[in-house]
């Protein structure tokens, strides 16, 4: 179990959405936060907002990843906690994706990720007190849906590195730990997906604000409540740290299809 008071922990994309409000909820439990961002105004606003440490950033580059680990070293001698949360979740039908929207959503989502894994793991394997990685995924990686083919592959994705990497921690009798976020309908920018794409070139990708469709009538969480679920997640050192417990069912619609394929014939 990792003690959240006290500690030092990193969030990525933490300017806005989910991270500054994980961020937000880690510092009203007592932790000394650095967070992250692309987006370097609005990364010193959410800074001076909760009383945080910012640090620019592109999880997509390596080198960038390895820039923020050393400096949140040198500043503060050690980190406890990370939190991989940094995305983005533009659509297209995967018939129309170009290789450059493929690479551009899986450098963020995926990439991103395990630049943050790769750099930091053994930062926490170096902590005394060992630590605790927070890997931001989707609901999508339980029940994907058409139109985000390439958003849910990277949140497969984040989901297998997340669950390995829990049970290789646990298998090494490591004291740290990882646990998969998978949020549903939160109030974030992720609507302003492709803002910081630049020039795209010949792409299928478009935001969506799917609070503008059916989705508008499904709870929406406001990120702070989302910080909590991960803080309790964290404390409790829990697997999956779950948003929308509701949406159960149209998961185990999902696991019941997957069930029906294994039984449907017998073992040749």
């Amino acid at each position: 179990m990792t003690e959240i008071k006290g500690s030092v922990a990193v969030v990525t994309g933490g300017a806005s959405g989910i991270g500054l409000g994980i961020a937000t909820q880690l510092v009203a439990e007592g932790a000394t936060v650095v967070i992250a961002d692309v987006e370097a105004a609005a990364l010193e606003r959410a800074a001076q907002q909760i009383g945080a440490t910012a640090i620019a950033v592109d999880v997509s580059d390596p080198a960038g990843v390895e820039a923020l680990a050393a400096a949140v070293i040198d500043t503060f001698g050690r980190v406890d906690i990370v939190v991989n949360n940094a995305g983005i979740g533009p659509q297209a039908p995967i018939s129309e994706l170009t290789l450059a929207d493929w690479r551009f959503v899986i450098d963020v989502n995926l990439y991103g990720v395990i630049h943050g894994v790769h750099t930091f793991l053994p930062l926490l394997e170096a902590n005394e007190e060992g630590g605790h990685i927070v890997n931001t995924g989707s609901m999508a990686s339980f029940d994907p849906q058409p139109g985000l083919g390439a958003y849910a592959v990277t949140k497969f994705g984040v989901a297998a590195l997340t669950e390995v990497l829990r049970k290789e921690l646990k298998e090494s009798g490591s004291r740290v730990s990882a646990t998969y976020l998978a949020p549903g309908t939160v109030r974030t920018n992720i609507k302003d997906s492709l803002r910081n794409r630049g020039d795209a070139g010949a792409s299928a990708l478009f935001d969506v604000d799917i609070s503008q469709g059916p989705a508008g009538e499904l709870r929406w969480q406001d990120p702070v409540d989302t910080g909590r679920v991960v803080t309790r997640a964290i404390r409790n050192d829990d697997a999956y740290a779950i948003t929308h417990p509701e949406w159960w069912e149209m998961v185990e619609e999902h696991n019941e299809t997957v069930e029906r394929a294994f039984m449907k014939y017998p073992p040749l």
